[in-house]
């Protein structure tokens, strides 16, 4: 049997480009009745309180952080800034172009695919409508299950979904949220996507110091899981 039947994607800057916030963002802070450079730093420093889907949904979050900034916009702001957010967030989301190729060989070879990421309300909503969105066998958003990376449970629960052991699975991500030493405590393969592009991505919590596999494109993961396969065979001698 292969080493790996399962490849799992972390999202922002690994299945996309790196993500930087654009100027879509500034009518969000508009709406909300404060600077831009005034919501960015308390969407930076709020980022896994939110992540975690315990503030509430998308509109009850979006008050909590108008809050912290020290504004207290109307209700019809608050609504008309959750749908500004959105299509904020996916005006920065852009697909390596690698990505959707990439998952469909996979597929073409017998192996499972998924998205473990952190992430708040948006990305749910938008990721069906992403090419990508057919490919992938199961979704684990941390702001549906209520834990981040590197929690093992995020992990743990894609696996159970799958109804694969987490030796079975092999992790790729860009070492934001500590995901990459995460997912090998939790029982994964694990490789690091080092994209040039990512010198810029906005990542939190990074997973500084990573010695294991390092890949300089998407495409590279097919020849990890053949890596893979080929060892599962020698050893079998």
């Amino acid at each position: 049997m292969p080493r790996f039947q399962a490849v799992l994607f972390d999202f922002f800057g690994t299945l996309t480009r790196s993500v930087q916030r654009g100027e879509a963002h500034h009518g969000t802070a508009r709406l909300l009745g404060c600077t831009n450079e005034t919501l960015a730093a308390v969407l930076d420093r709020t980022f896994y309180e939110r992540a975690t889907g315990r503030l509430g949904n998308a509109e009850a979050t979006l008050r909590w952080v108008c809050a912290q900034a020290g504004v207290h916009p109307s209700d019809r702001a608050v609504q008309a800034a959750v749908a500004s957010r959105h299509l904020a967030v996916r005006a920065d989301t852009r697909l390596r172009p690698d990505a959707v190729s990439t998952l469909a060989v996979l597929r073409q070879r017998g192996l499972r695919t998924g998205v473990i990421s952190d992430c708040t309300h948006e990305l749910p909503a938008f990721l069906p409508d992403l090419a990508i969105a057919p490919l992938l066998d199961v979704r684990v958003f941390s702001v549906q299950v209520g834990r981040c990376k590197p929690d093992p449970a995020v992990y743990l629960a894609a696996c159970r979904r799958l109804e694969l052991p987490p030796e079975a699975c092999l992790f790729v991500g860009d070492g934001g949220s500590q995901e990459l030493t995460g997912a090998e405590r939790a029982g994964m393969a694990a490789a690091r996507l080092a994209a040039p592009d990512l010198a810029e991505h906005m990542v939190f919590n990074a997973d500084l110091g990573w010695s294991g596999p390092v890949l300089g494109s998407l495409r590279e993961v097919l020849d990890l899981v053949d890596a893979g396969v080929a060892t599962t065979a020698h050893g079998r001698g």
